[in-house]
């Protein structure tokens, strides 16, 4: 019954401000006529062209998942583009489902209006874009219906990660990822060969996340964390001049001098977890003499027993990450900080910066997922109390 109660909590919250919003809102429509031309004015020395009377809203993006499109309308709302205009999460209830459109509440100005969508569409926020005037009801119901979605996404809430199913969890954790990868910068500008995340890729990567964090008993926060950091869960190399000095090559090592008896290799990183070649040699020795028992993971996260640097699948490479963060934690005595520092500098010299980094994304992610559980899978758009025309 304790894990019922923030549910009903929460439900009782939203419904009260969705009674609110039913007795307040305004029950009769002005049909009297406004005239839709233009204006133009000069002010302050600008040129602006208003249609008095009606507000400016344009539609940026649309999403069929509720979930993935609020973590999509806090990204946009939080970017400069957008801080002299109106960020708006609404909903559309078509026969067989709800569409979440994102849409923007733009200064009556068509001129400044044109110039903000497409230095948004510049910057690859958005892809394209449909601007409409709308009465001040219209405007108000968009507006309602985002302060629903900004209630039920931040409510006290008694649930967490660790209380999930795994099913659950996924099914958070595929949308966090893909929501990550897609707002990437390399995604948004198209400057390098970056496919991002297709649904199906997302879900399989999702639920090797959350397999591979319960098998080795990761904190999923911090591990999710850590795939945001080093490459926001794109599978594409990096790294792709570092090199190392060795005593002598070995079996798949490039090599790209020679000199005194050493030899310098290749040692670029591989995939979502950017994990080096000499790293993955490690990580590789560490599985062979480990003694947990891997007939519990899944057979796709399960390494060969001989590695091939050339040909390593995705998968194995979530395997390898999570031993690594765990042999890491068992070496600092649990000292989560320290090892996820080491994760990327090293034991020797853990990185603090990027140990933050990963701290302020596995606080996000805690979050945003756990606020989302607290509707135990329920629709804020979809619940009775909304029914009533708004």
């Amino acid at each position: 019954m304790k894990a019922v109660r923030p549910l009903v909590a929460a439900l009782a919250t939203i419904a009260a401000a969705g009674y609110a919003g039913f007795r307040l809102w305004p029950r009769e429509v002005d049909i009297r006529p406004i005239p839709l031309a233009p204006t133009w004015e000069s002010i302050g020395g600008r040129a602006v062209v208003r249609l008095p009377g009606r507000f400016l809203v344009a539609e940026i993006a649309s999403y069929d998942d509720e979930f993935f499109a609020y973590l999509m309308f806090t990204y946009l709302r939080a970017k400069p583009v957008f801080r002299s205009a109106e960020v708006l999460l609404t909903y559309r209830k078509l026969p067989n489902r709800i569409v979440y459109p994102i849409q923007v509440r733009l200064e009556n100005d068509l001129l400044s209006a044109a110039f903000l969508l497409a230095g948004a569409r510049k910057s690859g926020l958005i892809r394209e874009s449909s601007s409409r005037y709308v009465p001040a009801e219209t405007l108000h119901r968009l507006q309602y219906q985002t302060s629903v979605f900004l209630t039920a996404y931040n409510l006290p809430s008694g649930v967490r990660l660790e209380h999930l199913t795994k099913a659950d969890l996924s099914g958070y954790v595929r949308r966090f990822v893909r929501f990550k990868a897609l707002t990437d910068a390399r995604t948004r500008s198209k400057t390098e060969p970056v496919q991002p995340l297709t649904s199906a890729e997302a879900q399989q990567l999702a639920a090797d996340i959350v397999a591979v964090s319960d098998f080795y008993l990761l904190p999923l926060d911090f591990f999710l964390g850590i795939g945001a950091m080093e490459n926001n869960y794109l599978d594409v190399e990096g790294d792709l001049k570092n090199a190392i000095w060795k005593r002598h090559a070995e079996k798949g090592d490039i090599v790209l001098k020679r000199k005194r008896g050493r030899v310098l290799v290749l040692n670029q990183s591989s995939g979502v977890w950017q994990i080096t070649r000499e790293t993955l040699r490690y990580a590789h020795r560490l599985y062979l003499r480990d003694s947990r028992e891997y007939s519990r993971l899944p057979a796709r996260l399960r390494p060969p027993r001989e590695l091939d640097l050339g040909d390593i699948e995705s998968s194995a490479l979530t395997t390898y990450a999570g031993l690594i963060f765990r042999d890491l934690l068992d070496r600092c005595h649990g000292d989560v900080a320290l090892a996820v520092g080491a994760y990327n500098g090293g034991l020797g010299n853990p990185n603090p910066r990027y140990a933050e980094g990963v701290a302020m994304v596995a606080e996000y992610a805690r979050h945003v997922m756990e606020q989302a559980a607290v509707l135990n899978g329920r629709s804020a758009a979809g619940m009775s109390f909304l029914s009533s025309g708004h």
